[in-house]
């Protein structure tokens, strides 16, 4: 019994050894801090939105005559130039309205040919009747017979002359009608959108039904929706950098060129929900040369509100503000001791601050701590041997 109760006395000390010892190695692992150095750096301050890429020129190319499409001369995706024939209309109706037109137009002027032969008869015999007036050889009725004969006639050329400019507006017009039944492209573009098949009959009564579309795909805008807290800051002529699904580590680069001064929604109410975020159109202007963005791309934007470059910069942890301003934690690795200092901040993205004054490059800021690993005992974690 002796020997038992002895045995519970020495495991008892051996446990609270181990406890000790472990709870003193705890205690006793040293803690260092996680440092960076000061260095000069460019910090941007931004603003985040997402968009949709559109053609800055996108056209519907339309028919304004009816009738069938003979010919559809261009396929999707086709560039082409401003002219170039993108559809032809069956165009004998209106063929046959200029000829019948231009016949009208011919008979007007065949009508004012002989009424200019009939003046020109009549004022000769005005002048005849009129020397023989003077002589006494006609009587007044006949010389006032001859001078009413001129004033019919040219009354007559001049209503022929308004029926000649009636005429010339119904052959412009249908001359205009018959031109249009041949769809050029009015822009250089590309086809990005078909919309009829040749052989199909399209009516232009009360519309233009759209034949194609195109777009100029050489320079792009990105429709980004920006906060209300935010639009007061962005600015046309600010730099911008973006991103697409596709190439998510291919930076774009853009500018703005304006902010609409009302919500999109505006477009659909003439009032404006409040339940809701509201958001405000940013369009950015982008180049496009290779086409590589295309209509309807989702963009993740970022507008450069302010950028300082070639300036100290620190991680924006290693910052602290109190009522005075900031301060950060100077690490001297030489004596291991941290040195509290002030600092004036400048621009901060979160991310990096830019320090005006307070530092110098090279020196180190405590922008956290770690944990040193423990020493390994040699007797592989095991409490110092004990005697008994």
């Amino acid at each position: 019994m002796k020997i038992f109760t002895r045995i519970l006395i020495v495991l008892a000390l051996l446990g609270a050894g181990w406890w000790g010892w472990t709870r003193y190695s705890s205690d006793s692992t040293p803690s260092v801090p996680t440092t960076a150095k000061v260095a000069l750096g460019t910090v941007e301050e931004t603003v985040l939105a997402s968009g949709q890429i559109e053609a800055q020129t996108l056209v519907s190319v339309g028919a304004r005559v009816s009738g069938q499409i003979e010919t559809l001369a261009v396929s999707l995706g086709q560039d082409v130039k401003a002219g170039d024939l993108i559809a032809q209309i069956d165009s004998q109706d209106q063929e046959n309205d200029v000829l019948l037109a231009k016949a009208a137009l011919a008979n007007i002027e065949a009508q004012i040919a002989a009424k200019q032969a009939n003046l020109k008869k009549a004022e000769l015999t005005l002048e005849r009747q009129a020397r023989l007036q003077q002589q006494s050889y006609t009587s007044q009725e006949d010389l006032e017979t001859a001078q009413a004969d001129v004033d019919v006639y040219k009354a007559d050329l001049a209503a022929l002359a308004a029926q000649k400019s009636s005429a010339e507006v119904t052959v412009s017009t249908a001359q205009i009608a018959l031109d249009r039944t041949k769809i050029t492209a009015p822009i250089d573009g590309t086809v990005v959108a078909v919309v009829v098949k040749q052989g199909q009959t399209v009516n232009a009564t009360q519309s233009a039904p759209t034949i194609v579309k195109l777009a100029n795909l050489d320079k792009m805008v990105v429709k980004a929706e920006i906060s209300e807290a935010d639009v007061v800051h962005v600015k046309p002529g600010q730099d911008v950098s973006f991103t697409i699904l596709g190439e998510p580590d291919h930076a774009f680069h853009a500018t703005v060129r304006e902010v609409e001064p009302a919500p999109s929604e505006i477009e659909d109410s003439d009032t404006i929900s409040t339940d809701e975020a509201i958001y405000f159109n940013g369009l950015l202007e982008v180049d496009n040369p290779d086409h590589l963005l295309r209509i309807g791309m989702t963009a993740e934007v970022s507008i450069v509100l302010d950028r300082a470059e070639n300036v100290l910069t620190v991680p924006a942890a290693a910052l602290s503000k109190g009522a005075e301003g900031y301060t950060v934690q100077v690490w001297d690795p030489k004596t291991a001791t941290r040195e509290t200092r002030a600092v004036e901040v400048g621009l901060d993205d979160k991310v990096t601050a830019e320090i005006r004054s307070g530092l110098s490059a090279g020196e180190e800021v405590v922008t956290g701590t770690k944990v040193a690993a423990a020493t390994t005992s040699s007797n592989n974690g095991m409490p110092p041997p004990m005697g008994l």
